[in-house]
């Protein structure tokens, strides 16, 4: 077997051991800073370099980390699983995705456990599950984007055969699979890529220190190891696609840069795979470059998600107006039908919270809908709340159903964060299982200091090393027994099934979507070939003039059709969907 390492960083010798032996390696012909050596090993064994003496460290493309990040690596083979489903594949186009987080979503907190119940997220009509991170981080329990072996399976979920085991359950149910990956930092600790290379670099700094090197010497190789990570991501577990956290944090001053060389290859292995896969951003540049084609001059990321749709969505149901929020929070219905139907809020507007221009216009009548996610809610929208209080904390069962409304019958790609289908009263806060007592400790003092600043005590800020924090983040099935819980489920189910039944909720044209509203009176309703769509958050009933009458295809609340002259009767807190015929 082949071992081979890039070490640029060894002056004299790297060694390979293996299961307790040492192997001298040699310096690779023609490949600056590699080493390499071959030796027998089976499925499973431990091994890890040594550079110029010193200490034992995992292999940075280790695919298996059994004793956590500091420990040594174990060979996987990856050819020993016998898949089961032939998949061929699913595309984002008419999809309908469901952020999930492995250590929550059941209380083992496993993949195998997760997998087992993937059936009812198919029965819902799901077509992709989002993974939320799985590399290796240090302890048990973890939000996973303090990851630090970027190619690895977190032991504690069950490792690489567990989750080969999850996609091909996956699949069976006719499910796609999306891992979010995280380029723009590693975590604080278990990282131990600085000693072998530069995979660092101090000419830019980020809000965890020095950034990833794209662009500074050595870059080339930083840039390769990265994207062949994501490769084997898609590869090796035949996952469908990748979502890649904060692609704004990525510092890169190169002409070509790291996201279009990522999607040029993706787009490659997808030519050789035979089957379609996917790259979606998170970005706040509010840019349309991001999602434009290599060839017209944009980076090729093939989707994103679309966060200023949320800010409007969450500022127009809850009223707040707290940091970022703010520049929605002035006219909410006018931002929610901005974003409807232009994608940006900050299209070149000014934001306050920036205190500068931002964002620039897209091309609503070349772009498809479904290149942006829309969502009411995100394991950010939540987690980084104190509490990490869900909507359903705050918000009625009607306005519950109107954010499902939006959401699911919108011009995006409908995006769920686990439980939301049944409005789960349980938090998703933020929690971590630092090995190192010095940096949780730091975790704790800071997670407090930042809320602190908006007016909480101490003690009231989940501690996120408490294994409590983690245990009440755990979804409670046992409410979707019980009202109202049930009944927004039924919706949501209704909902999905109405997307997948009527060819007008699936049209890419965002041109063709049109939007009414009134700011004072809390209503909105949006028109999508031969369906309307209206939603009444306000206390009192509205009136809204549709201008034409129609079937109820799907309503919350006690909701009659329109009369003769096309004026809606919408009681307070509801919403409807109408259809002509």
């Amino acid at each position: 077997m082949l071992f081979e390492v890039w070490a640029p960083n060894a002056e004299d010798q790297v060694t390979l051991w293996l299961e307790g032996a040492e192997h001298p390696m040699e310096r690779a012909q023609g490949r600056d800073g590699w080493w390499v050596t071959e030796a027998e090993a089976v499925d499973g064994a431990r091994y890890g370099f040594a550079l110029d003496g010193g200490p034992v460290r995992p292999d940075p493309r280790s695919r298996r980390q059994p004793d956590g990040p500091d420990g040594t690596s174990a060979v996987v083979e990856q050819d020993s699983y016998a898949w089961r489903k032939d998949w061929p594949g699913r595309g984002l186009e008419g999809a309908v995705l469901y952020e999930l987080h492995i250590g929550t979503y059941t209380p083992q907190g496993t993949l195998d456990a997760a997998a087992a119940r993937l059936g009812e997220l198919a029965e819902l009509g799901i077509t992709h599950v989002e993974l939320m991170p799985l590399c290796a981080f240090p302890g048990v329990h973890g939000w996973g984007y303090d990851g630090v072996s970027p190619w690895s399976v977190h032991e504690p979920y069950g490792g690489p055969q567990a989750l080969k085991r999850f996609v091909d359950t996956a699949h069976g149910h006719g499910l796609g699979v999306v891992l979010d990956v995280v380029h723009n930092h590693l975590g604080p600790s278990g990282n131990h890529l600085p000693a072998y290379g530069p995979y660092f670099t101090d000419t830019h700094h980020t809000p965890w220190g020095s950034a990833v090197n794209l662009d500074a010497s050595g870059s080339d190789e930083v840039r390769a190891y990265l994207i062949g990570s994501a490769l084997a991501w898609l590869r090796d577990y035949r996952l469908d696609g990748l979502r890649l956290d904060a692609v704004h944090a990525l510092v890169d001053n190169r002409a070509l840069t790291f996201l279009e060389e990522l999607s040029a290859a993706v787009d490659a292995l997808a030519g050789d795979l035979g089957r379609p896969l996917f790259l979606i951003a998170e970005s706040d540049r509010c840019d349309p470059r991001t999602t434009t084609p290599r060839g017209e001059g944009g980076l090729g990321l093939h989707a994103q998600w679309n966060d200023d749709f949320h800010h409007a969505l969450h500022t127009a149901l809850t009223g707040e107006s707290q940091g970022y929020y703010a520049d929605f929070a002035r006219a909410p219905m006018a931002a929610l039908a901005k974003t409807l139907t232009h994608v940006f809020f900050h299209d070149g507007t000014y934001s306050g919270f920036r205190g500068r221009t931002h964002g620039r216009p897209l091309d609503v009548t070349s772009t498809p809908a479904h290149r942006f996610l829309g969502y009411a809610q995100t394991h950010d929208q939540i987690g980084n709340r104190a509490l990490g209080d869900r909507l359903s904390a705050t918000l009625s069962p009607g306005l519950l159903a109107c954010a499902a409304v939006l959401v699911l019958t919108g011009p995006y790609t409908p995006m769920l964060f686990m439980g939301e289908e049944w409005g789960a009263a349980t938090p998703w806060q933020y929690f971590t299982d630092h090995t190192d007592p010095e940096l949780a400790e730091a975790v704790r003092a800071g997670r407090r200091r930042e809320f602190a600043a908006h007016g909480w005590s101490e003690d009231q800020v989940p501690d996120p090393q408490d294994p409590a924090t983690r245990e009440r983040s755990c979804l409670d099935r046992s409410e979707q027994e019980r009202e109202p819980h049930a009944g927004l489920l039924a919706w949501h189910r209704e909902l999905i099934a109405l997307r997948r039944a009527l060819p007008d909720l699936a049209d890419p044209d965002l041109a063709a979507v049109k939007v009414a509203f009134d700011e004072q009176a809390r209503w909105l309703a949006y028109r999508r070939g031969d369906l309307r769509v209206a939603v009444n958050l306000a206390k009192e009933p509205a009136e809204i003039a549709l201008g034409g009458g129609g079937r109820i295809a799907a309503a919350w609340g006690e909701v009659a059709p329109p009369d003769r002259d096309g004026l809606l009767r919408l009681p307070p807190q509801s919403c409807v969907v109408l259809a002509d015929s």
